[in-house]
């Protein structure tokens, strides 16, 4: 700490009485601007799919190769952070299926979906979108009319995959939304119950074991109605939440080719094309 001594010059102490008058919130924002460690809060909005990942979960080394246990399909999953997708390549690489963000809270609306999610149906991909939940800032049951309204609807085409609530770590403050583990389960049960009411068909749940463990006190009683989409950047998967006692999806990376979030299907094509069926 630098130490002012008694001899301190009249400029000193006019400057010194000067940032005594300074506003608190000013002085505030110079300090985080100086402090490189400060948590920076994203804008509402651009939240994406296994943002808190990493930070929370760390990366570590991709799947080597085909499961043993069952072929995998390999998908992606985009939001607005990659613009115009080039779709083409993605399908000529492998990639059969796509979820697209849709909506996130009741206040956003992917500007980019149109050409996502019509432009993965479009090359020949089973598709579907999904939600950014915000727990803290409407109920379940309104994000889940917001979503359905705007992309988030299902139709049974063969091609379209339910829609996803993509239920993980709050970006933009408490982890958990300030909820307690029993408000999070009922609020996730708001939106699900709400989105079957509204579309015949049980929501996907993306989530990070870690996440679930801690925000729901790892409640079990979704796996038996909803499918499991968990992310892990890792060689396995490892534990999954309690009451599912397999994956249907698993994104294991970030940093994958042309679009960076790779998810492997637990299964052949077949079984992609029976979820979008129901």
């Amino acid at each position: 700490m630098r130490v002012h001594r008694s001899g301190k010059t009249l400029a000193g102490a006019a400057l010194a009485a000067l940032a005594l008058l300074l506003p608190l919130s000013l002085s505030g924002t110079a300090s985080a601007a100086q402090d490189p460690g400060a948590r920076q809060v994203p804008a509402r909005g651009s939240a994406y799919m296994g943002m808190g990942v990493i930070q929370h979960d760390g990366q570590g080394a991709k799947p080597g190769g085909i499961s043993v246990q069952a072929v995998q399909t390999e998908g992606v999953d985009v939001s607005s952070h990659q613009g115009n997708v080039a779709w083409s390549t993605l399908w000529n690489s492998g990639v059969k299926w796509a979820y697209v963000k849709a909506t996130e809270g009741t206040y956003y609306k992917n500007t980019y979906f149109a050409q996502q999610y019509n432009g993965s149906y479009n090359v020949g991909m089973i598709r579907g979108s999904y939600h950014f939940a915000t727990p803290d800032t409407t109920t379940g049951a309104a994000q889940a009319d917001y979503f359905v309204n705007n992309g988030g609807g299902w139709s049974k085409d063969g091609r379209t995959l339910p829609g996803a609530l993509d239920i993980e770590w709050n970006p933009y403050g408490a982890t958990c939304y300030g909820k307690t583990q029993s408000g999070m389960v009922a609020w996730i049960r708001d939106f699900l119950d709400r989105y079957k009411a509204r579309t015949g068909r049980d929501a996907v749940i993306y989530t990070a074991t870690s996440w679930w463990t801690q925000c729901t006190g790892n409640y079990g009683g979704f796996g038996a109605t909803n499918p499991l989409w968990v992310a892990r950047y890792a060689a396995e998967v490892g534990t999954l939440p309690a009451g599912w006692p397999y994956y249907t999806m698993w994104q294991y990376t970030s940093s994958g080719p042309t679009v960076g979030d790779h998810n492997h299907f637990n299964g052949d094509y077949s079984r992609v094309q029976a979820l979008a069926n129901g």
